[in-house]
């Protein structure tokens, strides 16, 4: 760490409970997302690195698979469990820690009150979806009340990668992170734009990982393909006009590639720092974020912008 150098904020961190962890195991998630296994996290090793490499405030969130396993009940309960239990961690360590709620996706009606709960009464940064939900993307018509409501609220929405659907045909049995979430963000956006809920739901600032995954590379191309689209409207503005008042994170392997693509196409002025510690080990999280060392300042002003809040915890 540089000395003088800001106070980061991370966007993209991580953490599960040990009763999280069981009622993933139950729905047969023993290796998520074709991972080896759950990793181990607790607050005092969260914060020691933390302070090791410089990270003022971190906005926790629960990782892919998310908290719906296919029963809405039980995954009303398991979000508002997760959600209540990182709100504490707010309380208790100001400054610290921040929180993208859960929400139970697909079930409308139950994110429909956890966005109320978490944002009214937890006092949440935002919320935190996933790239999809059971097969179903963002754009889809029955997410609409959902993103009028958050729209309303001028919230902030971090988006997840998680396995697409029919992975199982795609992944060739390797870890879904390594290829597969790059191209399901990507997916996500694609769906985002040309169903047109970017441009109908304007006030919702969306928050993207990984630098976005393949969109830096794509978004000439879905402008190009636009036209041919059903529906094509020449008003609307270009494809990367749309992209660039997405934020994305850094999060993955910056450099040497992926910050100039990322900067090339949408600038860097929504540029914000993710470690995505705990799923990336803490000796990795130092390690990319000693490459990226000379994006503190970016980053960490990029950031006070989206949560202004944070800008009276140096």
């Amino acid at each position: 760490m540089t000395s003088g150098a800001p106070a980061l904020v991370d966007v993209h961190a991580h953490f599960v409970t040990d009763r999280y962890v069981t009622a993933a195991r139950a729905a047969g998630h023993h290796q998520p997302d074709g991972m080896p296994g759950w990793p181990s996290w607790s607050v005092a090793d969260h914060l020691a690195l933390m302070d090791e490499v410089g990270i003022g405030t971190a906005m926790l969130s629960v990782s892919s698979p998310g908290t719906h396993f296919g029963d809405d009940r039980a995954a009303r309960g398991l979000t508002r469990e997760v959600n209540e239990y990182a709100a504490d961690l707010v309380r208790r360590h100001p400054g610290r820690f921040g929180h993208f709620a859960s929400l139970p996706l697909p079930d409308v009606d139950g994110v429909l009150a956890e966005i109320g709960y978490a944002l009214d009464v937890l006092g949440s940064d935002g919320v935190a979806v996933e790239t999809n939900a059971h097969g179903l993307y963002l754009g889809d018509t029955r997410f609409d009340p959902v993103w009028a409501e958050l729209d309303r609220r001028r919230a902030v929405v971090f988006v997840h990668p998680t396995s697409p659907p029919g992975y199982e045909a795609v992944s060739l049995g390797r870890p879904r992170p390594m290829l597969e979430f790059v191209f399901d963000s990507a997916r996500a956006v694609s769906d985002l734009v040309f169903t047109g809920v970017l441009l109908r739901y304007p006030n919702i600032e969306w928050v993207f990982t990984h630098g976005g995954g393949a969109l830096p590379l794509l978004a000439d191309r879905m402008e190009l393909f636009r036209g041919l689209l059903p529906g094509h409207d020449p008003s609307v503005p270009p494809v990367p006009d749309q992209l660039r008042r997405l934020w994305f994170d850094l999060a993955g392997t910056p450099l040497p590639h992926q910050i100039p693509a990322l900067t090339a196409a949408f600038g860097s002025d929504r540029v914000l720092y993710g470690s995505d510690y705990c799923w990336t080990p803490a000796s990795e999280t130092a390690r990319q974020l000693a490459s990226v060392d000379s994006w503190r300042a970016v980053t960490t002003d990029n950031a006070h912008r989206l949560f202004p809040r944070l800008a009276a915890h140096p």
